[in-house]
């Protein structure tokens, strides 16, 4: 069978500055924890799943407005792979808990309301990121769900339900961190051979 695909394409913005040394043929990202229809963004950070080979994005969101300490509800701009029932975190070794909803912003149609039921316990700036967690953490000791956040995806690629994606992965490179998915530091910090600027 057959199939035409009809989309129209804008202007993107690339986030490699430079890049210097890749995984040989790229790597399978799983789509199964993606949103089906979004992208999977050039700059964003991919873990391997020791068991199976398989990459898994490392899922993060940028805050758009401050959140206090005792927070429930953290607002997040719109490109963000959060499901219902992952766990948050504002960095490693932090507290996480699940998210409970996720709506639409009702000031700012760019933006989603991520809830979850007990605050994550630290103030969050406008800009800084969160990141999803392996599980409840209800101490300072939350881990990333992929715990070895191993390259940055090279590339802009389109996320279909039932198929993975067949992605160009940088082991060492410099980006401009202003296009690239924001994370946090710690995060960052595990891809050493990959500079943000």
């Amino acid at each position: 069978m057959f199939t035409i695909t009809r989309k129209s394409d804008s202007r993107v913005l690339r986030a490699f500055v430079h890049k210097l040394a890749d995984i040989p043929n790229g790597v399978t990202v799983a789509t199964t924890e993606l949103v089906n229809g979004g992208i999977l963004p050039e700059g964003a950070i991919v873990g391997k799943d020791s068991s199976t080979g398989v990459y898994h994005l490392i899922k993060t969101a940028v805050l758009a407005a401050d959140a206090a300490n005792d927070a429930t509800t953290y607002t997040v701009k719109k490109g963000h792979h959060f499901k219902v029932g992952d766990f948050i975190s504002a960095g490693i070794g932090k507290k996480a808990y699940a998210i409970t909803a996720i709506a639409t912003n009702s000031g700012d149609a760019t933006c989603d309301d991520l809830s979850v039921g007990t605050t994550l316990g630290v103030a969050i700036s406008a800009g800084e990121a969160i990141v999803q967690a392996k599980a409840q953490a209800t101490g300072n000791t939350s881990a990333l769900k992929y715990d070895a956040p191993y390259a940055v995806v090279g590339d802009s690629y389109n996320v279909v339900a039932g198929t993975n994606i067949f992605a160009q992965a940088w082991l060492i490179g410099v980006i401009k961190g202003a296009l690239a998915p924001a994370a946090p530091a710690d995060v960052i910090a595990k891809v050493p051979g990959v500079q943000f600027i």
